[in-house]
């Protein structure tokens, strides 16, 4: 790995990389690339380009090409427990899940009688509930989606019931809430606000919570401030140490919210997600451009 890639600001950090692995640029023609989802069954990773409203993908040996090409504006993606694709789409202010047969199903797209903003990102708990951000980027203007007034009046995280399919507000005190992840055993979720995106003093931070058994939350704290830049999407690995976007690039933080050190990227990084076959490779969307390294760490298996 040369150098000039990464920052070691703890010892600790060293056994995160590989040495001989370096950062490798895969695709260069998003406008804004985010949301990066592996699928190992097919050893191949799907990515937003919200401004375009395209999901690309991208596989060994075979490049990049588009995997579809009407995606509603579409941002963070995930796999559920099935291997099921499950999209945030600003377009149409739902979350949505691909079945294995193509068709598309809407998992949530209202609270309480009332239009969603446009849902950001979205993780999936072992109990097959599904949780998600909804901040309002997607209605603010017709770059990222359709410019519309929020209905709800607020920037909420929701959960929706694996049993009943109705969506609760997990916390409602966010600026704007963006990317989240559990923690390796699921007992805490970190959730990034970006609020100071649009807003000089707003935040620019993750907050961790307590997971209860019923699935609410409890002891909300800030994690650590995200500097420079803001946090968007972010992951974790085995260990518990927290990847997150940045703009010079992914900071890793230990679970003590230590910094461990940084993967240095020439562009403002959006999102991020573990992959590979042995989960150790790291795929980095950021801005234009998707960017893949191998690190000595596998990702969690949540």
């Amino acid at each position: 790995m040369d150098p000039k890639d990464y920052e070691v600001h703890d010892k600790r950090f060293r056994l995160l990389i590989q040495p001989n692995a370096f950062l490798e640029k895969l695709d260069g023609g998003s406008m804004w690339a985010e949301g990066p989802v592996y699928f190992p069954a097919g050893d191949f990773l799907v990515w937003s380009d919200i401004p375009t409203s395209r999901m690309m993908r991208w596989a060994p040996g075979m490049g990049v090409g588009v995997f579809r090409a009407n995606s509603n504006f579409s941002n963070g993606n995930t796999r559920d427990r099935e291997g099921r694709l499950v999209t945030c789409e600003h377009g149409t202010r739902r979350v949505s899940r691909t079945e294995h047969d193509g068709r598309i199903t809407t998992i949530a797209a209202e609270h309480e009688g009332k239009r969603l903003n446009s849902p950001n990102d979205v993780i999936v708990h072992s109990d097959g509930a599904i949780w998600f951000t909804d901040p309002d980027y997607g209605i603010l203007s017709d770059y990222e989606g359709y410019r519309s007034p929020s209905e709800i009046g607020a920037c909420n995280v929701y959960r929706v019931s694996p049993d009943t399919g109705k969506t609760t507000v997990v916390a409602g005190d966010f600026v704007k809430p963006n990317g989240l992840a559990f923690s390796p055993d699921e007992s805490k979720l970190y959730i990034a606000d970006s609020g100071s995106s649009h807003y000089e003093d707003g935040p620019h931070h993750i907050r961790v919570f307590d997971v209860r058994p019923d699935g609410t939350l409890a002891n909300g704290r800030v994690f650590v401030e995200v500097s420079p830049g803001l946090p968007d999407g972010m992951r974790i690995d085995e260990y518990g140490n927290v990847w997150t976007s940045a703009e010079d690039g992914v900071h890793c933080y230990s679970p003590d919210a230590e910094l461990l050190g940084k993967i240095l990227i020439s562009e403002p990084v959006a999102n991020l997600t573990f992959g590979g076959l042995n989960r150790n490779r790291l795929f980095i969307a950021a801005s234009t451009s998707l960017y893949s390294l191998y690190v000595g760490v596998r990702g969690a298996s949540t």
